[in-house]
């Protein structure tokens, strides 16, 4: 039976009076999380990172104000959307990974829309009081690193070998991935500063490598790549038995150029912690948090947001009614063939 997501005396925690960030009780990490929450409901980036998003984005407070403008009505008029996220820090997830073209951010978010609708079982009902969500994040087969790399990027860890191929098909597995996803994708430091993936494949089995038909493994890679606004910096694989090399080298092939020059290969964990700061990992390791922990902080982190990522549920595209491109030529082909028999 799958654990609760919170626990009772989480749930008392989270309804504790939040210390003032002034307080000099706090340390420095509570006080960063503090203001990264107040971030998250605005879309501001602190002080600090103004001026790297400047040179790096060409944000400046007119532009962005500007562009959020167009991109609500973008939403407005097309004929497409029915119903659709128009706060800035969702937009802004779009403008800062195209770097404030507004051409390439509009793509993005009608290629976003679709793959949810198009892809249910992968993108839809993120609910971690789902038990079987709740059993994979409990194990421990996708954290969020509570501390950030040494260039301010949001680090995610996977272990394969926490993942009961057994118990759970490939669904529940993207599911977990798109529900940690989207928990991050407002943060406005990480919209700036990207992310960085770190996949230890230790505990791998044949199984695992089964839960996915390399056609599935082609439309998942194409819709993380070209139709959600993550700025993926670096990739790291550990741990990867034999019998997994080709699996990988087989999705690596079907990445960006730019991509596949940000991943990298380890044979041991000693290799990767020579890329990857050891004190920012869990205590299993070389850091001093015990993963253990870190999947609590992120079991009451999902609580929090559970309204929030439920209701992601409620944008709504017309299938139907967008133009053909690669993610829709299927439905308008199928489309077309039922017209056709119409006629007939």
């Amino acid at each position: 039976m799958a654990t609760s997501v919170l626990q009772p005396e989480d749930c008392r925690r989270e309804h504790e009076p939040k210390p003032d960030i002034d307080s000099p009780r706090l340390t420095e990490d509570e006080r960063t999380y503090i203001l990264e929450g107040k971030e998250r409901e605005t879309g501001e980036l602190p002080p600090e990172l103004r001026e790297k998003a400047r040179i790096e984005l060409r944000e400046e407070p007119a532009l962005r104000e500007q562009a959020l403008a167009q991109m609500r009505h973008f939403i407005e008029k097309h004929p497409a959307i029915r119903k659709c996220r128009t706060d800035a820090p969702f937009l802004l997830r779009f403008l800062r990974t195209k770097k404030y073209s507004i051409p390439q951010a509009c793509s993005m978010l009608e290629r976003y829309l679709t793959i949810r609708q198009m892809y249910p079982n992968w993108f839809q009902k993120l609910d971690p009081l789902d038990p079987k969500v709740a059993a994979v994040i409990d194990a421990g087969y996708l954290v969020p690193l509570p501390k950030r790399d040494a260039e301010g990027r949001r680090v995610v860890l996977s272990c394969m070998g926490r993942f009961d191929p057994h118990l759970y098909d490939s669904c529940v597995m993207a599911r977990v991935h798109s529900m940690i996803v989207e928990l991050l994708l407002d943060e406005p430091r990480s919209q700036l500063l990207g992310y960085m993936h770190v996949n230890d494949e230790a505990g791998m089995q044949m199984p695992h490598v089964s839960l996915w038909s390399l056609t599935d493994v082609r439309i998942m890679l194409n819709c993380i790549q070209n139709s959600t606004p993550m700025r993926h910096k670096c990739t790291h694989f550990v741990n990867i038995p034999h019998y997994g090399v080709r699996f990988f080298e087989f999705a690596v092939s079907l990445l960006s150029d730019k991509l596949k020059d940000r991943v990298m290969f380890h044979r041991t964990s000693e290799d990767l912690t020579k890329h990857v700061d050891p004190s920012i990992l869990p205590k299993e390791y070389g850091g001093t948090v015990p993963l253990r922990d870190m999947v609590e902080e992120l079991k009451r982190n999902l609580l929090k947001r559970r309204e929030e990522l439920l209701a992601l549920d409620e944008m709504c595209v017309d299938l139907y009614a967008l133009e053909k491109n690669d993610l829709t030529q299927d439905i308008h082909s199928t489309a077309g063939s039922f017209r056709k028999l119409e006629l007939d």
